[in-house]
């Protein structure tokens, strides 16, 4: 998922991944190939009634409410992998890394794809654990609930719900986006087919179609860009061409590590998806249904697919820098479809128009099995039915959330709201449970007091120093800077922890943050993205290192796995009679 912290000025990104202005009115027509309508409504019939079809596959009348949420939980490699990456990689990856590329050069889709697809390797040391505890999980607040109680897992539940929905009114934006600027069709009509489509097809099966159709999609997306990459490469002048331009970039645009683009975007992306790569349930869904002999293989190659994409589509960016295209309306978001629809012939603009429906695709897809299985799980299975879950009710209330969340989300995303406010809050929110959620599944001194306070307090700095309620000035920012650098710290540390062990980890982070403390004294104050972001990191693990070393309690890791369990075995330990899918 997209996080604001992606780019340094916000601001300036008022729409995510599409190209009409903040009125709604679509971009001039001239400037872009368009389909007429039947072309485009055929389109996108065969694309969303062909993926409906594959599910028709796989559905059952009598559906496993487990099996609904994480499938089998042994889901092979092929499937796991390409699920997991075209969950990863939505809609506004293609603009974001393009648009990166436009701005900062070379670096741009480095920095955007690289650190994207790291975290994606980063989070298998912590996934094996997560799955070691709880063998039967389907999602981390379940996990959660049986470490700590109601209030950390209600925590977790909350966030992935508006993370989760917030992702989908995007991506149904981005559709109505592109249908209104290469068809006749409006905005709301893009928005309104994409989430009819969406639904049709997981509406049934739940995360199993989710995954099942994530292998079509992905492998489409692979096979379109790298198809569409080179012949846009080539139309364009070609490598020697563009490779003449290059003296006329500025030395940062040239510097493939380029420190201003570190600093401005790769420093909170890295952050930021490391705090999505823990908190969103669409990733721990992935995690908790992979054969667990397969989560390594699983994540190195969504690693290697994701950088792939994404680096790839951010060199279009590159392109047209060195051509010097300049973007209708003013708008960086128009760079893609401009690209596409100027250097690519009427069939490939086709293919290019299936794989943002692909990407936008497989990710609201993967939301609404998220959103789901939290209702199914965090918010009936362990609160409301207070350990008597039936199988059926759970059935029904997935099934009704995923039509309520489709609702909800086309709606919203036919106002055309700005969203940033709302990712800024859910990143954080994310970036403050990170720590206090991995050091509760390995140190038994944690309590759900420390978790949930830390999160509390970490939340509340966050905004006060994003939004500078406070002025950065004095000693005020000399402290926010030194916690944030503390947030450096731990930010690599846990990177460092998750493949080497606690002692490495630990030794890590404490150098790290002592290294920082004096460098970000005085600077960080200027970037205020990164700034707030790491205080969310740093202000957890203080508060949650503090209040977890006042307690004398120690937990038995052992009693997790023990409240965790699939619904359908409890079901039939109560003795209660199973009941037939609504």
């Amino acid at each position: 998922m997209r996080d604001p912290a992606d780019f340094p000025s916000g601001e300036n990104i008022s729409k995510i991944a599409h190209a009409i202005d903040v009125e709604g009115s679509a971009v001039p027509a001239q400037d872009f190939v368009q389909f007429s309508t039947p072309v485009t409504l055929v389109l996108l019939a065969v694309f969303y009634g062909g993926t409906f079809l594959l599910t028709l596959l796989i559905g059952r009348r009598d559906e496993n409410v487990d099996a609904y949420m994480v499938s089998t939980q042994r889901v092979g490699f092929g499937f796991s992998a390409a699920s997991m990456t075209a969950t990863w990689v939505w809609a506004a990856s293609f603009y974001a890394s393009a648009i990166s590329g436009y701005q900062y050069g070379l670096s741009g889709p480095v920095h955007y794809g690289l650190w994207g697809a790291l975290m994606i390797l980063f989070i298998y040391p912590f996934g094996r654990r997560f799955r070691s505890l709880a063998p039967h999980a389907h999602t981390l607040g379940e996990i959660m609930h049986a470490r700590h109680g109601s209030s950390s897992q209600l925590i977790l539940a909350v966030s992935n719900l508006l993370g989760s929905g917030i992702s989908l009114m995007v991506n149904f934006t981005a559709a109505g986006a592109l249908v209104s600027v290469l068809s006749p069709l409006s905005f709301v009509h893009g928005v309104l087919i994409a989430g009819a489509g969406v639904l049709a097809y997981t509406l049934w099966s739940g995360f199993r179609a989710s995954v099942y159709t994530d292998f079509a999609q992905v492998s489409a997306m692979m096979l379109v860009a790298a198809a569409v990459i080179p012949i846009i490469l080539f139309q364009a002048g070609g490598p020697a061409a563009l490779a003449a331009r290059l003296p006329e970039l500025t030395a940062e645009q040239l510097d493939p590590l380029s420190g201003t683009a570190f600093l401005e975007q790769g420093a909170p992306f890295l952050v930021a998806v490391l705090a999505y790569a823990i908190g969103n349930q669409t990733i721990a869904q992935r995690l908790f249904a992979v054969r667990p002999d397969r989560i390594k293989s699983t994540f190195v190659t969504a690693t290697i697919g994701y950088g792939s994409i994404v680096i790839g589509l951010g060199m279009l960016g590159l392109m047209a820098l060195l051509i010097g295209v300049q973007p209708v309306g003013g708008d960086p978001n128009n760079i893609v479809p401009q690209m596409a629809s100027s250097y690519l012939p009427a069939v490939f603009v086709a293919l290019f128009f299936i794989l943002v429906i692909a990407s936008l695709s497989s990710t609201a897809d993967s939301d609404l099995s998220a959103l789901s299985a939290i209702v199914m799980t965090d918010v009936y299975g362990k609160n409301l039915a207070r350990g008597r879950a039936n199988p059926r009710t759970m059935l029904l209330l997935g099934r009704i959330t995923m039509i309520v969340a489709t609702v909800i989300g086309v709606l919203f995303a036919s106002l055309n709201l700005n969203i940033l406010v709302m990712l800024v809050f859910v990143g954080a929110l994310w970036g403050a449970i990170v720590f206090p959620v991995i050091v509760s599944c390995y140190w038994k001194r944690v309590t759900n007091a420390a978790f949930t306070w830390s999160v509390v307090c970490a939340l509340a700095v966050f905004t006060v120093a994003r939004f500078e309620w406070v002025p950065l000035t004095g000693i005020t920012a000399l402290g926010l800077e030194t916690i944030a650098a503390v947030g450096g710290g731990v930010v690599l540390g846990l990177m460092a922890f998750g493949f080497f062990g606690a002692r490495v980890g630990a030794g890590v982070g404490t150098v790290a943050a002592l290294v920082l403390i004096p460098l970000c004294a005085g600077f960080l104050r200027d970037h205020v993205v990164l700034l707030s972001s790491l205080l969310a990191y740093g202000v957890s693990t203080i508060v949650c290192v503090a209040i977890s070393l006042a307690s004398r309690n120690e937990f038995d890791f052992a009693l997790i796995g023990q409240r965790v369990r699939r619904f359908q075995e409890e079901q039939s330990t109560t003795g209660a009679a199973p009941g037939r899918t609504p």
